[in-house]
């Protein structure tokens, strides 16, 4: 059975549009600070956050296939991430067409409006997805589960067609999200991801673990400081 998640308490700040566009908030000038302050509660107006997730139980792991209860996932970041689960928690989240259809409009006429707007429905979606994963997260607490890493199709090591999987067992058309034929979803700010529950999960593993970039990326470098 699944659920339907639209009580959602979103609040975006100056420092939450800055990192939408990729830029560092401690790095950012006072004028970029004001730009993204200034589109606030126009992208706050424009958010129609919502999520559907469900929990399936595992049947079978062979080599790089787990096979679940409506489904396969195939792909080596599926062998890895997804060993030693029970079930998997699979959801899709989107902030709606509303906020990159208004992006569209002004583009042209207000680049620095139309970019700072695309920054906060990136970092809204973020929080979107977020706070679905608070709620499997309290959910694995209660019965004493312990969750792995987070995977999307698209991911290295998953292939993107999988994504149509997800849209086979999940009602995506009841919160306005529909896919393409190359797989991408619509409204673009709009994302699926799997995670895998159980009482034998390694918590070793990382969807760096997966990336061929992962020797030369500068956040990982950074991360590994910290």
């Amino acid at each position: 059975m699944y659920k339907q998640v639209k009580d959602f308490n979103i609040t975006l700040s100056a420092e939450d549009v800055l990192k939408g566009q990729g830029i560092d908030p401690k790095r950012a000038s006072s004028r970029l600070f004001k730009d993204a302050g200034n589109i606030i509660e126009e992208a706050h107006a424009l958010l129609k956050p919502a999520a559907v997730h469900s929990i399936f139980k595992i049947v079978n792991f062979e080599h790089q296939k787990v096979t679940f209860e409506s489904g396969i996932f195939e792909g080596p970041l599926v062998a890895r991430a997804m060993a030693g689960a029970d079930d998997l928690n699979i959801a899709i989240c989107t902030i709606g067409a509303d906020l990159e259809a208004r992006v569209g409009e002004i583009m042209s006429k207000n680049p620095v409006m139309g970019v700072a707007l695309e920054g906060a429905g990136i970092s809204a979606l973020r929080k979107v997805s977020q706070t679905v994963e608070d709620i499997i997260s309290a959910e694995a607490c209660e019965l004493d589960l312990a969750l792995g890493m987070r995977a999307q199709p698209g991911q290295e090591g998953w292939p993107l067609e999988q994504q149509r999987q997800v849209f086979t067992i999940l009602p995506a058309a009841e919160i306005g999200v529909r896919l393409t034929e190359s797989c991408l979803m619509i409204p673009r700010k709009s994302v699926s991801f799997v995670i895998p529950r159980g009482k034998e999960l390694s918590d070793s593993v990382i969807p760096c673990d997966f990336c061929s970039k992962k020797n030369r990326c500068e956040w990982r470098k950074e991360k590994q400081t910290e």
